[in-house]
């Protein structure tokens, strides 16, 4: 008799699909058991039904439904160029597809058309890799052409940060009138100022004056004018032939000037014209400045990283060593205000240009300053607090830098040493902070309209030595220290609510933290946990609400400070 369990064995092969599709290639290129073909233009290619059903969606639904081709020898393929179709059938048997600039066009439209979303992602992704501000905008609308949404987002992204290369380009000047005021209407233009929105306009007019001439005021209409200066208001735009003679330019000619004639009445005239441009979309390098080492020490090392690498490396240092420096980026040059050498608070200040990769004096502050928040806006760069050996400070200074002269302005309502400092929605914030016998949760924002420093909502935490950024809209704090305890808690104002909110905290607690926005998410860079300073660097993902490590810094223990210079 036969064992009532007899033992059952399964055996699988599991390289006998890898093996079996090159033979089905081979027979293909015999020409041998074929039993269909496919016929483009003046060009016909053999392939096997079951090959083609089993690999290229379209075929399936072609071959296994009543359609018509489902029982024809031979088919003719509408809408497919002949080298894509070659290309996607072989695909169909190798799972390989070689992709260039002279057929990744063709080859995403009939991958697209045949329902290969993979093939169709991997060439978005090969001309996503190859934008230029030459080739970005007719990608962007061949993207849209094929749907293919998460190209026609990349390209935007691309566009808004570099606007002003890709307005030099020739596709910018056959840009229709709508396709122009959807770009520039946008709010997250990268442009170092309204200037450049201005002129490109007048670019794309000037190129066909009278067939254009009739959509200027349109297209004038979405440059922030107000945001002009009033010598370029005079100089440069009210001399324009093409806006004197346009009654719809002169009105907002003469809006922009009244904004910048009548203070008082700003209030009446706020609109979208008045709100600064903020791209919340930024590739650039990080540059982490001065700090501290292990000991204690201050530092003049540099060192920045490179978001397409993936790591820090040493860059230029500066003339003399800073710790709690401040710092700020404007037109592409990144500025080190004032800090601590070791012995002495510093009123100098020093900009890398990193074109010509070297750092060069500029001229000082009328206060020493260290432990001092820094921010641009506008044409200005401004100075909030800090300590000057003495005491906490509440003046504020503003450098401009096309003239190279420092003016005082108005003083906060608070005496801030260790607080943070941003540029957010037109306003300076200053936040959080000590003022030697106190630290704060207080907020408050200068105007600079009216010259007015005015009290905000307060954080849910006192902090001071805090990290304090601005991303997708909404402006975050990260870190500090309360006077008891190192913290690692986050929390993000809106606006929109004007309130506060805890969002997710950081893996680990970061005083004298640093914290930037780069690439649609927020970097806090180094820092003090109680015990030791930090080289570690943690990322915050607004979309996932979440923490995680990066690559730590190479030469610097905590306490830099911190800018992005855009990838141009």
């Amino acid at each position: 008799m036969e064992p009532e369990n007899e033992e059952c064995v399964i055996f699988q092969q599991m390289d006998l699909f890898s093996l079996g599709f090159p033979i089905m290639e081979e027979i293909r290129r015999q020409g041998k058991l074929c039993d269909v073909t496919l016929k483009v233009d003046d060009q016909s290619f053999s392939a096997h039904r079951i090959v083609l059903a089993a690999t290229i969606p379209y075929f399936n639904a072609m071959f296994t439904h009543d359609m018509v081709e489902s029982k024809q020898r031979d088919i003719t393929i509408q809408g497919i160029e002949a080298v894509a179709l070659e290309a996607l059938i072989n695909f169909a048997y190798s799972g390989r597809v070689i992709l260039d600039n002279n057929n990744v066009q063709s080859v995403m439209v009939g991958a697209s058309f045949l329902q290969l979303h993979k093939v169709r992602d991997a060439c978005a992704d090969f001309l996503k890799r190859r934008f230029h501000p030459n080739n970005v905008l007719g990608i962007r609308s061949f993207a849209d052409t094929l749907g293919c949404t998460p190209l026609v987002e990349e390209a935007d992204k691309y566009i808004q940060q570099y606007f002003h290369d890709v307005s030099m380009s020739d596709e910018y000047f056959s840009l229709s009138c709508t396709d122009l005021l959807s770009i520039v209407r946008r709010d997250e233009l990268h442009v170092f100022s309204e200037e450049q929105v201005f002129e490109a306009v007048m670019r794309w007019v000037k190129k066909e004056p009278d067939m254009r001439r009739k959509d200027l005021p349109r297209l004038l209409a979405t440059v922030r004018m107000p945001l002009l200066t009033p010598h370029y208001l005079a100089d440069r735009v009210a001399v324009e032939e093409l806006i004197r003679t346009s009654h719809e330019c002169r009105d907002l000619l003469d809006e922009a000037r009244d904004y910048h004639l009548m203070p008082e009445r700003r209030s009446l005239l706020q609109s979208f014209r008045t709100r600064p441009r903020c791209c919340n979309y930024i590739m650039g390098h990080i540059f982490a400045v001065g700090g501290l080492t292990k000991s204690g020490d201050s530092l003049s090392t540099v060192e920045v990283f490179d978001p397409i690498v993936g790591r820090w490396q040493l860059a230029e240092a500066m003339s003399m060593l800073r710790s709690r420096v401040g710092v700020a980026v404007m037109r592409n040059r990144l500025y080190a205000f004032g800090g601590y050498n070791g012995c002495d608070r510093l009123s100098t200040v020093e900009v890398f240009d990193p074109q010509k990769r070297m750092w060069s004096r500029v001229s000082p502050m009328h206060c020493k300053r260290s432990a001092v928040g820094a921010a641009a806006l506008n044409d200005c760069l401004y100075v909030c607090g800090g300590y000057d050996g003495v005491t906490s400070l509440n003046t504020v200074e503003c450098y401009q830098p096309d003239k190279d002269e420092w003016s005082v302005v108005a003083s906060m309502i608070k005496h801030r040493s260790a607080g943070g400092v941003v540029a957010f929605e037109g306003f300076i914030y200053a936040l959080g902070g000590h003022d030697g016998l106190s630290i704060f949760d207080s907020v408050e924002r200068y105007d600079p309209h009216t010259s007015k420093w005015t009290a905000c909502v307060p954080m849910l935490t006192r902090r001071c030595r805090l990290g304090v950024a601005t991303l997708n809209g909404k402006l975050y704090v990260c870190g500090g220290y309360d006077g008891s305890t190192f913290l690692q808690t986050v929390e993000m104002f809106d606006p929109a609510t004007n309130q506060w909110r805890m969002v997710a905290p950081m893996n680990v607690m970061r005083s004298r933290v640093a914290l930037v926005a780069n690439m649609g998410k927020l970097w806090a860079i180094g820092g003090y946990d109680g015990v030791s300073n930090l080289s570690t660097v943690e990322v915050y993902d607004p979309t996932t609400d979440s923490w995680s490590f990066v690559a730590s810094m190479c030469a610097h223990e905590g306490g830099v400070g911190v800018g992005v210079i855009p990838i141009c």
